[in-house]
């Protein structure tokens, strides 16, 4: 009879500690996240002030956008002072936000802002952002009041900060 006794305890208190683990990662990757249609979104790629706007849009199942999203984060940090806002535009499907996205953002502390876009008709969107864009990524578009410029392919951070300060000058 002790044997049994002692196996139920065993038990009960794994599974009360598996709940702790699990409410724990809960909490842990609790990150709000705005999530866009593109209507939405148009406003944050054609804002009419006095900064200058860096927005990447990424995934993270996308090996080259993963590689490249330092260097955005500390271009965000660097050129705060310069007037500079990064902007990173989740293209996750919508059933990764809770699995892959959130806990990304939390793992990695991303800083910028960070929003998703969930709109499926990309036929629509796309040449909006830019009539050249084909869809693929990692796409960066950096704009001010004065000017724009689309990119389709990946950075480097001396690359990205050479762009950015064709802004600032």
């Amino acid at each position: 009879m002790n044997k049994y006794l002692l196996i139920l305890v065993i038990l009960f208190s794994s599974c009360k500690s598996d709940k702790k683990n699990q409410d724990f990662l809960t909490e842990d990757y609790n990150v709000k996240l705005e999530v866009y249609n593109f209507d939405e979104l148009e406003p944050l790629l054609t804002k009419k002030d006095d900064k200058v706007y860096v927005v990447n849009f990424w995934a993270t199942w996308c090996a080259p956008c993963i590689k490249e999203l330092p260097y955005f984060e500390k271009l965000n940090e660097d050129y705060k002072s310069k007037n500079v806002e990064v902007i990173l535009v989740s293209l996750d499907f919508p059933n990764q936000y809770e699995k892959r996205l959130k806990p990304y953002i939390k793992k990695n502390k991303l800083q910028s802002k960070v929003v998703a876009l969930n709109d499926v008709d990309s036929n629509t969107w796309i040449p909006k952002i830019d009539k050249n864009w084909t869809g693929a990524i990692p796409a960066t578009v950096i704009y001010s009041s004065e000017k724009r410029a689309f990119y389709e392919r990946s950075f480097n951070y001396s690359e990205l900060e050479e762009e950015v300060n064709k802004f600032l000058k």
